[in-house]
């Protein structure tokens, strides 16, 4: 049985007479824009009050709301929630019961203000809709009203600096930070500096996330803390730096890579999230379709020829080399990979880290490779033509050449190799596959329901389907585990291209991708765009996700 969709905010709105149509259409076009939710929209613009949206919202979302003019609020157990989260989130905490603290919230929705909450206080947290209002004047009373404690211009000296920063509460808060970004599956962690404040970032499922900044008085500490974990120069300021940290959180083993840039407002900090449980991952579970796995195996299967693998930074290349790597790791093969940096060290893989200012470079170090007797070779990325034809004489040669390279198609690689002064014949010989991949959300299981695609829905004219025909798909209408976005996790699109006799005729005689493309898309092979369609019916992922992903060339 098909779930009807639950109506709208806007939609209730308008039947409820409390806006027009004008208004909401203003209010959403304004939310394409700014990303706001929609109720703040129309309460910033005067087209509602606060408690009408608090009051609706109570009864579509079951969420209680708290009025905190007729509620006994003790300051010690507001204070329990420090006074940068309080003023951050517009919330206070009224009232603790054993280990449950009851607070309210200007948007209790945000669950990653409560996850931050839940870290700080070491409280199972109980959110309650309350006016924002209310809740500024109740911390202004509690707190007191707000005050800069950075304006005299101190300046620490580096020895005062570095004995703050191993002090106990830096050192708590930035190992919640790393326990807290490993829980909610991020893979970068942002810390910038702005103006005003120190503004900390998580990105999940490629998506950043603003999360609770530390408190005023930590903030200047938990950058140098960060360096000086990883090994960084906090003394230099002015040049970029790199560092490494090695953790476990919950007997996770987890890799931490550090960057340091320089800005206006001081230095920012980005902190990739190396989780080896989720990486070394198995070829079944990287989101191919049956058909799309049977051809990928075949090719990596191959004895010899270069095998590549294509999209842009952050598509999950490495991680699907790295499955193919495992897949083909037995005693008998001698594998080496040449990458930068090493992401995951893999049992029984001889691993090389490219070094360029020691000379050791993509180039030269698959040079030295071949000198090793290898059947397998990984070559993390092509850079210029000399790793290109370094790779393809390989490929040539005996060796299975696994790589990537950066174009939008498969068959864009190919013309690729040639734009960059490999001779085509080169190229038809030595390449045996390229395989195009881009990751997509994955709709959160816990709250996914079927919808049927309206008669004018853009869904009908992508699938043919005809307005009077039923077209059901699913989307995420959002939960706790999710974040209230409808989606958890990611999993990948591909498009396979397999050569053939007549492709290497048409790279032979420098045919367009274009063209190329055409004859591989005759002869099986299907698109990105067919495979995230294919995806979005079976509801794995959204149609909306694969429109902004597969289709936003």
């Amino acid at each position: 049985m098909i779930a009807e969709k639950q109506p709208r905010l806007g939609q209730i709105l308008i039947e409820k007479g409390f806006i027009n149509n004008d208004q909401l259409s203003f209010a959403l076009q304004k939310q394409k824009l700014t990303g706001q939710r929609l109720g703040k929209i129309l309460i910033d613009g005067g087209f509602v009050s606060e408690q009408v949206i608090i009051d609706l919202l109570e009864q579509q979302l079951s969420i209680p709301q708290v009025h905190l003019d007729i509620v006994d609020i003790p300051t010690d157990t507001v204070k329990i929630i420090p006074e940068a989260a309080a003023r951050k989130y517009t919330c206070l905490a009224f009232k603790k019961e054993g280990n449950v603290l009851s607070v309210a919230m200007a948007d209790p929705l945000n669950l990653f203000a409560i996850d931050d909450l839940m870290v700080i206080t070491q409280h199972e947290i109980q959110s309650y809709f309350a006016v924002s209002e209310d809740i500024k004047r109740l911390i202004n009373k509690h707190y007191g009203f707000s005050h800069d404690s950075n304006n005299d211009g101190t300046e620490y000296d580096i020895a005062e600096i570095k004995m703050k920063a191993d002090q106990a509460p830096v050192i708590k808060y930035v190992n919640n930070l790393f326990a807290q970004a490993i829980k909610l599956r991020a893979s970068d962690i942002h810390i910038e500096p702005q103006e005003d404040e120190l503004r900390v970032r998580f990105r999940v499922d490629g998506v950043l996330q603003v999360i609770s900044p530390p408190a005023k008085d930590l903030q200047r500490l938990i950058i140098p803390r960060v360096k000086l974990m990883s090994n960084m120069n906090i003394a230099e300021k002015r040049l970029p730096q790199d560092g490494r940290i090695e953790v476990t959180i919950n007997e996770k083993s987890v890799d931490l890579r550090v960057s340091s840039l320089p800005t206006i407002d001081g230095e920012k900090v980005v902190i990739r999230v190396l989780d080896k449980s989720m990486f070394l991952i198995d070829l079944h579970e990287l989101g191919f379709s049956d058909e799309n796995l049977a051809k990928f195996t075949n090719l990596i299967r191959h004895p010899f020829g270069m095998l590549l693998v294509t999209g842009p930074t952050g598509c999950g290349k490495t991680s699907t080399l790295y499955a193919a790597l495992s897949q083909l790791n037995t005693h008998e093969k001698n594998i080496i990979t040449v990458e930068d940096p090493v992401e995951y060290r893999l049992k029984g893989v001889n691993q090389v880290q490219i070094n360029p200012k020691a000379g050791l470079t993509f180039a030269s170090g698959l040079r030295s490779i071949l000198r090793q007797d290898p059947n397998i070779v990984m070559v993390g990325e092509i850079r210029d033509t000399e790793t290109a034809d370094i790779a393809i004489r390989a490929a040539l040669t005996g060796h299975l050449v696994l790589t990537t390279l950066h174009t939008n198609d498969a068959a864009g690689a190919v013309t690729r190799l040639i734009d960059m002064g490999i001779e085509p014949f080169l190229v038809s010989s030595s390449v045996i596959g390229v395989m195009a991949q881009r990751l997509v959300r994955k709709i959160c299981e816990e709250c996914k329901e079927p919808y049927v695609a309206g008669p004018d829905d853009p869904e009908r004219s992508f699938y043919n389907v005809p307005p009077g025909e039923r077209l059901v798909f699913y989307m995420g209408k959002g939960c706790n585990r999710c974040n209230r976005t409808g989606y958890s996790g990611r999993t990948a699109i591909h498009e396979i291209l397999v050569m053939d006799n007549k492709i290497k005729e048409l790279v032979n005689s420098k045919s367009s991708s274009e063209v190329i493309s055409a004859h591989a898309m005759a002869n099986g092979m299907k698109t990105l765009q067919q495979d995230g369609l294919e995806k979005a019916l079976k509801g794995i992922t959204t149609f909306q996700e694969v429109m902004k992903v597969a289709y936003n060339e």
